[in-house]
């Protein structure tokens, strides 16, 4: 499951290792919470029409990458917080979806990489996607009325956040690259200014080939990984940065 802020986070967060995840046979839930009604330069356009023009860019960039179901949430673009409503819609859809693996956003403001990677929306979505995952997800006793309809605890076994300056585990995602910048490119609602859309993301490319450079490998994207499964031990998680393997083929994120 990836739970994204915005229509095209997951992309620019993680499209190479959703692409590679999906190829690999893994069965990939986007989550986003917003209603997308912030994106866009025309203070005269419609909110509502905005929103559905990103709705559907969003589902175009889903299908490029071999995404099976994207959920819309559709909380006020702008105005996110990790409180009790988003982390019940959160849980519910964790709880319904049973992911073994959740990718969400960083909680904490990044001081070194761009602003951008920090907008509050983003942190809101990060930290209420960790809180829906522990404790709500797994504990019964959190939103009773999701276990009324049905929907009984589930136990993620670990969450994959952007490294920013926290990194601790690389996916060497190779020719999922392009396919990454390809699905930023379905958003065309967002660059509607550009002259030029494929140099003004030459960013995503340079970072993907940078940490693959620290990686071994041609092209990576880059994470930190929390165990959260019932098997974590207490205490600080700390590990090597390694090259990794994307998740098992089959399995459900």
């Amino acid at each position: 499951m990836v739970i994204a802020a915005h229509p095209d986070d997951a992309e620019f967060s993680f499209g190479a290792t959703v692409g590679r995840l999906a190829a690999e046979g893994t069965r990939i839930t986007y989550v986003v919470c917003t209603d997308g009604s912030q994106g866009g330069e025309d203070p005269d356009e419609p909110a509502e029409r905005l929103t559905a023009t990103r709705y559907e860019e969003q589902r175009a960039a889903a299908r490029h990458l071999g995404v099976a179901e994207v959920v819309f949430l559709g909380f006020r673009d702008g105005s996110l917080t990790a409180d009790t409503a988003l982390r019940k819609a959160l849980a519910r859809e964790i709880r319904r979806h049973t992911p073994e693996l959740v990718l969400a956003h960083q909680p904490l403001r990044s001081l070194v990489f761009p602003i951008g990677a920090s907008h509050p929306d983003h942190l809101a979505a990060g930290e209420a996607a960790l809180a829906a995952v522990y404790p709500d997800a797994r504990n019964p006793r959190a939103h009773p009325e999701l276990l009324s309809e049905g929907l009984r605890p589930h136990v993620v076994d670990e969450v994959w956040l952007p490294g920013h300056e926290h990194t601790d585990l690389f996916v060497d995602v190779g020719e999922y690259a392009l396919r990454k910048t390809e699905a930023i490119l379905c958003h065309r609602s967002q660059f509607a200014a550009s002259a030029d859309p494929s140099a003004d993301i030459a960013w995503v490319t340079d970072r993907m080939r940078a940490n693959g450079a620290a990686a071994g490998c041609a092209y990576a994207e880059a994470f930190k990984r929390v165990v959260t499964g019932s098997h974590a031990a207490p205490g600080p998680q700390t590990a090597p940065a390694v090259h990794a393997e994307a998740a098992g083929e089959g399995s459900r994120s």
